[in-house]
């Protein structure tokens, strides 16, 4: 009984500590404390805090005083279990660590290496060549790997030095390596498209039932995908396109790094381009020619990338991965041409035969895949490459359960109703919401995450957006874009922190590294303008490819 009423004085206290605090800020006591809230996500993550923890463990403390202060409702917390569970049963996110399988498979397997130093020798006799390489092997490497700090540190560690010794200003030289290595947030296949992709999808399927749709148009992974091909293709090409003007008026910065007369043996470079390249084309042209969906199409380069290691471990017997890759394109055209599914209750006599067919190829791939493990793992690096996957993987998923509870104690707080309302009433309607949105994102980028601002901050404003009749497709991608900022800009730009840990520091100054990527900032930004004003370099291949 006496502890029965302490807790209601307590209750009481807080109650009234409510009033006054509604009574002094002159704002409603929800918007307060979820304002505070978000403030304090935001302060914890940048002094460095552990997400996983930061997240729930401040949205715990603030339904408790809004629970204390009468203002919400712990029945709101029984849709954590359910999140989490749709989490787990997310066919989309299973493609999450089979990309980054794939992705550290060819990292660790050294395949970076020979692509640098291929591209290199081909184009490092013209003046800024070997910064058109770097960009156009973290092009490659973002749409076969897509892991940002490993393509930056590899070509920091390979291109670097390089490009120091033959005369490249260092910020010229750490600037391009830096913004190279960031590709892989925007050209597919990408996780942080995945991951967008997800959020988005949530966030269109509840924007369009608040309005009585009731069949909405479906956005997937796939979409995004398509979306963000010539988007991606054509930063790579404004970032050249800067490099060769630097070249032609201020050939000082980036001299030639070998001389005209050296022979080059083009055999090695199309050894070291095809596989990626082959790859990459599986792995995106099966999605978008709708043979695979984003997460098979994740499998498939799984399997690829222990081909490529496998082949890497031993040139000398190369037998096993010609088998399995002539296996896997031959069960491709036989997929996109006859249905193989045997359950059905009519089934074609040549899809009897195409099945037939597809037995002894399975059959031969698992052959050929199982000599290239074997490769791999004697070697050790499987080891390596499954403990950074789950080391990844498990950091994304651990971060989207927090960020589940933070979004559903700031909705609890009418937090959706107050970002609707401010949205919606700024001057200039969609264009002033979109921009403040995008401004939101950019200043976030400063300081955390992509992922910690893909879960936190996407659920809340995507929805209003789209009931701002923005195309879906096209703000992922412009988000996407903007996503990428955040590896940039400085104080805190993981690129750049991985750039400055592997980079000489008698020769290279921090000051240089943020000179360097200013320029790549600014082309960041004039990019998003372009893809503003011409929306059809997002929407018009998903148009073609799914009509969307």
């Amino acid at each position: 009984m006496i502890l029965d009423l302490s807790l209601i004085g307590v209750h009481i206290d807080f109650v009234l500590i409510g009033i006054w605090l509604n009574e002094f800020f002159g704002m409603p006591l929800d918007l307060l404390l979820c304002s505070v809230m978000f403030a304090l996500a935001c302060g914890a993550l940048l002094l460095g805090y552990p997400v996983a923890f930061t997240l729930p463990g401040i949205s715990l403390i603030f339904g408790g005083l809004g629970y204390a202060m009468g203002i919400f409702h712990f029945s709101i917390l029984g849709g954590v279990p359910q999140r989490i569970y749709g989490t787990m049963t997310n066919v989309v996110m299973m493609a999450v660590p089979l990309f980054v399988f794939m992705g550290v498979m060819l990292e660790r397997s050294q395949i970076a290496e020979d692509l640098l130093e291929s591209m290199g020798k081909l184009m490092g006799r013209l003046k800024g060549g070997l910064a058109i390489s770097v960009t156009i092997v973290g092009a490659l490497l973002a749409a076969s790997t897509g892991i940002v700090g490993a393509t930056v540190v590899i070509m920091g560690l390979m291109a670097l030095p390089t490009m120091l010794n033959k005369g490249y200003s260092p910020a010229v030289a750490t600037g391009g390596i830096a913004a190279s290595g960031t590709l892989g947030q925007i050209i597919p296949p990408s996780i942080v498209l995945v991951l967008l992709g997800d959020q988005l999808s949530s966030a269109w399927q509840s924007s369009q039932l608040s309005i009585g749709n009731f069949s909405p148009t479906p956005l997937s992974v796939g979409d995004l995908f398509a979306g963000a091909l010539i988007p991606g293709l054509g930063l790579v090409l404004l970032y050249i396109l800067y490099q060769v003007l630097l070249a032609i008026f201020l050939p000082s910065t980036c001299p030639p790094v070998i001389e005209k007369s050296e022979k080059i043996d083009l055999k090695p470079v199309l050894a070291a381009f095809l596989p990626p390249i082959i790859l990459v084309v599986a792995v995106l042209g099966s999605i978008l020619a709708g043979i695979a969906t984003p997460t098979e199409a994740a499998a498939l380069g799984a399997v690829g990338a222990i081909l490529m290691a496998g082949y890497k471990n031993n040139k000398a017997k190369p037998l096993p991965v010609i088998v399995a890759g002539s296996s896997i394109v031959l069960l491709i055209i036989l997929g996109g041409v006859f249905d193989l599914r045997m359950g059905r209750e009519k089934i074609a006599f040549m899809d009897y035969i195409a099945f037939g067919l597809s037995i002894p190829l399975v059959i031969a791939l698992f052959w050929g895949v199982f000599d290239c493990f074997l490769r791999v793992y004697r070697t050790r690096v499987i080891h390596e490459v499954m403990q950074m996957t789950s080391k990844i993987s498990s950091m994304i998923f651990i971060i989207m359960v927090g960020a589940a509870l933070f979004t559903l104690i700031f909705l609890g707080f009418n937090g959706d109703y107050y970002i609707t309302e401010f949205l919606t009433n700024l001057p200039g309607g969609r264009l002033g919401a979109f921009l403040v949105v995008m401004l939101v994102m950019f200043a976030l980028g400063f300081f955390l995450d992509f992922i910690q601002i893909v879960f936190v901050v996407v659920p809340i404003v995507a929805p209003v957006l789209f009931l701002m009749d923005i195309n879906p497709i096209w703000l992922g991608i412009m988000m996407a874009m903007n996503l990428q900022t955040s590896f940039l800009t400085p104080p805190f730009g993981y690129a750049l922190f991985y750039l400055r840990g592997v980079a000489p520091e008698d020769k290279v100054k921090t000051t240089d590294i943020y000179k360097g990527v200013i320029p790549y900032i600014l082309i960041q930004v004039v990019a998003l303008v372009i893809l503003y004003n011409f929306e059809g370099l997002v929407t018009w291949l998903p148009e073609v490819i799914f009509g969307k």
